[in-house]
């Protein structure tokens, strides 16, 4: 189930959409999430399942590794399945006992799935074909014209982009643990949903351990190489803008106008 988890990783590659500036897949996504949230019809939805084939297809991710990032909150889209189709009042189709099934139920249930199914793959296009030092150099530049009102810009997008980072390594270190301990008899599988929670607690005290001496490594390894922040801090690639960016841009502003016209439809 650990292995599963994609959130973080970078799955390298040399498409169209890896080599766009990482400034206009952050915001290609920010517009592609408000889209999907304004989508509400059979039509729209249709129009983004498009364009995110079409932006899979583009990126060669294979799509076998973006849906397997979907079974670690298969529970989550579950119970958002569940809570809506049978808590959504309107016309009943089917009644078990207290819980009645309506057809807006149905339709709510639908879109509230679908939209979080979409919104989970469409936001690990970002991370899976963006380098972390790229995703940090993309954020400290749209972070920049802040700085005037006193945001950190360069703290914030390292912290961010750290945090991504760190989220397969703690993963595996996870894995790690629970297959030592697996070794010494303990059992991780067998019981209902709660057992099983509560055989995760004793991964919390060797977990933190690790995450802390792996910070306080990457903490010394920076200081070795005389990190200072973001001040005078120059780069080996600058990144900047060309013609495929904007070509991209354009193309995500005609997928939300399409959006936003098919809603009166």
């Amino acid at each position: 189930m650990l292995r599963d988890i994609t959130l973080g990783q970078y799955y390298p590659g040399e498409s169209f959409i890896h080599k766009l500036d990482p400034r206009i897949k952050i915001l290609a996504t920010f517009i592609y999430i408000i889209a999907l949230f304004l989508v509400d019809t059979f039509i729209q939805y249709g129009w983004v399942l498009i364009f995110l084939g079409i932006i899979i297809a583009v990126s060669k991710v294979p799509l076998r590794f973006m849906l397997k990032g979907l079974k670690p909150l298969l529970i989550i889209i579950v119970l958002t399945f569940s809570i809506n189709i049978f808590m959504t009042p309107g016309e009943v189709l089917y009644a078990l006992g207290p819980l009645k099934i309506t057809k807006e139920g149905v339709y709510q249930a639908f879109f509230m799935g679908s939209r979080l199914i979409l919104l989970i793959i469409g936001s690990s296009v970002l991370t899976l074909t963006t380098k972390p030092i790229n995703l940090t150099d993309g954020i400290e530049k749209l972070l920049n014209p802040f700085k005037k009102i006193g945001v950190p810009a360069h703290e914030l997008a390292m912290m961010m982009t750290i945090a991504l980072r760190f989220i397969p390594t703690l993963l595996e270190e996870t894995d790690k643990i629970m297959k030592a301990q697996m070794a010494r008899g303990a059992d991780f599988e067998s019981g209902n949903l709660f057992k099983r929670a509560k055989s995760l607690i004793p991964l919390l005290v060797p977990l933190f351990i690790s995450a802390f001496r792996r910070a306080e490594e990457l903490a010394m390894a920076m200081e070795a190489r005389c990190y200072r922040g973001g001040e005078n801090r120059t780069r080996m690639h600058e990144i900047a803008f060309q013609s495929k960016d904007i070509v991209a841009f354009i193309i995500v502003f005609l997928f939300l106008a399409i959006v936003l016209i098919t809603n009166n439809l």
